[in-house]
């Protein structure tokens, strides 16, 4: 086990850890696995760890969409990829080794990542919203390294212990958290008619979560019917509904139809794609929400008067801040169950293959997680 190769040996040695490696991408879309950092020897050593800092033998990562984008597109808004740069933001794993200046963990506790590090002294950060941060340097987000590597250096602040928890579903708690930012900031009421758009990983989470939260009735919308079905698996009493081609007037209709007439009071809009985001708008009622937690374009194009008349509320969202405890809690407790959301498992040498096979929408992939073990 990862915690024993850092551990001091009865002869006062450390034994041999295998070689760091991540899962790189550049400017001309190029995706391979490299050397990285720490080094093994270094971690062995404890030669780089700062205060505050543990290292992580990271076990499971989950591919977000984010990291595929990073990959086909090299960026995501102002966000460029300008050089080598290593992907992945969903892990969870054990911390092998402690800085002397750290309290709260020791050798051998299971964590997740939150991958962020924050500056605690800006107003965001001062007054709770670190999501927001200043100076934030978010894991993956170029140019800051991700978390796809054996061995990550990591404050030990934004370690969350996860006790008996998989590691798959530690790495889980990463999206988890966007659903529960999105919903706690949108304010969900029990009751409410809530429909999600898109059926991806997030939206999916965020079903769980509307669910879980009392929406009553509540609506899944896709162009994928195959990502549909899966969501009638996931979550039973959602109901399901394909997005045909049209304006998004007539698919405001049709999803309302979907509600047996109810207009949903919520729209949780997943996507981020500018059709889908039009018709949540037409869609939603009179003094309802659209919130938006989906990344798009940096421009894009709404039914302005239509939310205006109505008085439906357009809010966004950045991240999340403070959801991990909670989020930690609702998997322990079985409230949200996570697990059903992997379809494919690959190794860490073989994190090309993933990559490929969660961008193919041939696979039928969900969430596709690239595991390391000793």
């Amino acid at each position: 086990m990862a915690s024993a190769a850092v551990s001091a040996g009865r002869d006062g040695t450390r034994p041999s850890l295998k070689p760091n490696i991540g899962v790189y991408t550049n400017p001309k879309h190029d995706l391979w696995i490299g050397e990285a950092q720490p080094t093994a020897e270094s971690v062995s050593a404890r030669a780089d760890l700062k205060p505050g800092e543990v290292t992580v033998a990271i076990r499971s990562t989950g591919i977000c969409g984010s990291d595929v984008h990073f990959w086909h597109a090299g960026s995501i808004g102002p966000m460029v990829v300008e050089g080598n740069h290593i992907l992945g933001h969903e892990s969870a794993g054990d911390v092998i080794a402690v800085h002397p200046s750290v309290t709260s963990l020791k050798v051998g506790d299971r964590v997740a990542v939150e991958p962020n590090i924050v500056c605690k002294s800006c107003e965001p950060c001062l007054t709770g919203h670190y999501n927001g941060c200043e100076k934030v340097a978010f894991l993956s987000t170029p140019p800051v390294p991700g978390l796809l590597r054996r061995y990550v250096n990591h404050p030990a602040v934004w370690c969350h212990q996860i006790g008996h928890m998989s590691y798959e579903n530690g790495s889980l708690l990463e999206p988890l958290s966007v659903a529960l930012a999105g919903m706690q900031r949108a304010k969900m009421q029990l009751g409410d008619a809530v429909l999600v758009c898109g059926a991806g990983p997030i939206g999916l989470v965020t079903l769980l979560c509307c669910a879980a939260g009392g929406a009553s009735p509540l609506v899944i919308t896709d162009i994928s019917e195959s990502r549909l079905a899966f969501a009638k698996e996931l979550c039973p009493r959602a109901v399901t509904h394909k997005i045909e081609p049209g304006s998004p007037e007539d698919t405001a209709k049709a999803i309302v139809k979907a509600f047996a007439g109810v207009e949903p009071a919520l729209t949780m809009e997943c996507t981020g794609v500018e059709s889908s985001i039009s018709a949540a708008i037409w869609a939603t009622k009179f003094g309802g929400k659209v919130f938006i937690i989906g990344v798009g374009k940096n421009e894009i194009n709404i039914p302005f008067m239509r939310a205006s008349v109505r008085e439906v509320d357009i809010q966004l969202q950045y991240r999340y801040s403070n959801t991990w405890p909670r989020a930690i809690r609702l998997v322990e407790s079985g409230v949200i169950d996570l697990s059903r959301l992997v379809t494919h498992r690959f190794a860490l040498e073989d994190a090309v293959k993933a990559f490929e096979t969660s961008a193919d929408p041939r696979s039928g992939a969900i969430k596709v997680q690239i595991q390391s073990f000793d």
